[in-house]
C-alpha cells in the first residue's frame, strides 16, 4: 500500500504525521517534498538521485534508526533537475519490495502534489483547526477525488481542547473520512527534531494512542482497498 501525507497547508505537521506512521505500519518513509524536504537526512543517494536517473530506488532506501527512509536531497538543484514524472513508478517500486510506504508530500496544490497523490493507492489528509488549513484540506481532497484516490483518513492535528474535538467532527462529517484527533504536545516537536518516532522516543507520551488509532483505520482502509480490486 502507498500512503500518501497531505493537507495544502504547510505548518500543520504532515511530517510529523509521516514519520509516526511509517513507524506504526512498519512502512518506507518517502520523502517526497523535493524543495523543502523535513524527514532525517540520508547518507547515501536519495530522492534527487533516484528522479535524475543517478541511483535507482532500493539503492536509496537505508535503515535510519528504527525506519526504513528514502531521503529527500537538500539542494535547490537537485529538486529542480527532478524529473516528477517518475515518481509514481519510483514509489510502485519501493512498494512491490517493502510492502508499505508512507510518502511525505509536499506544502501547497503544485503539481508536485499531483503526481504523489496520482501514484498513491490512498491518501492521509492533514489539518489543524485553523480556516485557512481547514481549506486547504477540503481542496486536497477534491484533488485526491479527481485523481481517483480514496481519503483514508484525516487527521486533526495540534488540538488543544474539547472545541477542536467538535471540529474534528464537523470536519468527519463534511469529508465523509474518519478523523483521528492528534493533540498538541512538546515531545512530538522534540521527537520530531531527534529524527525519531514517538514509539521510540517517549512511548508514554499521551499522543502516541492517536497514532495507534490511526494506524488501525488505515489498516482497515487498506483491508477495504484490497477487497475492492479484488472484485474489480
Amino acid at each position: 500500500m502507498i500512503l500518501a501525507v497531505c493537507g495544502g497547508k504547510g505548518g500543520v505537521g504532515k511530517s510529523t504525521v509521516s514519520l509516526n506512521l511509517s513507524r506504526e505500519l512498519d512502512a518506507v518513509a518517502v520523502d517526497a517534498d523535493l524543495a523543502t524536504p523535513d524527514l532525517p537526512r540520508g547518507r547515501g543517494p536519495d530522492l534527487h538521485d533516484v528522479l535524475t536517473g543517478r541511483a535507482a530506488p532500493m539503492e536509496a532506501v537505508e535503515t535510519v534508526d528504527s525506519i526504513e527512509l528514502l531521503p529527500c536531497g537538500r539542494t535547490l538543484a537537485g529538486a529542480r533537475a527532478a524529473d516528477l514524472t517518475k515518481l509514481p513508478k519510483t514509489l510502485a517500486m519501493v512498494d512491490r519490495q517493502y510492502g508499505r510506504v508512507v510518502v511525505d508530500c509536499p506544502a501547497g496544490l503544485a503539481r508536485d502534489v499531483g503526481y504523489q497523490i496520482h501514484g498513491a493507492d490512498a491518501v492521509v489528509l492533514v489539518t489543524t483547526h485553523d480556516r485557512p488549513a481547514l481549506l486547504n484540506a477540503f481542496r486536497t481532497r477534491h484533488l485526491a477525488g479527481e485523481l481517483d484516490t480514496p481519503v483514508a483518513g484525516v487527521v486533526l492535528n495540534k488540538a488543544t481542547d474539547e472545541e477542536d474535538r467538535e471540529v474534528a467532527d464537523r470536519v468527519e462529517n463534511e469529508m465523509g473520512a474518519t478523523t483521528t484527533v492528534v493533540p498538541r504536545h512538546s515531545t512530538l516537536a522534540t521527537s520530531f527534531r531527534a529524527g525519531r518516532p514517538l514509539r521510540d522516543h517517549d512511548p508514554e507520551c499521551p499522543a502516541l494512542p492517536a497514532f495507534e488509532t490511526l494506524t488501525d483505520r488505515i489498516e482497515e482502509s487498506e483491508r477495504q482497498i484490497s477487497e475492492d480490486a479484488e472484485l474489480a
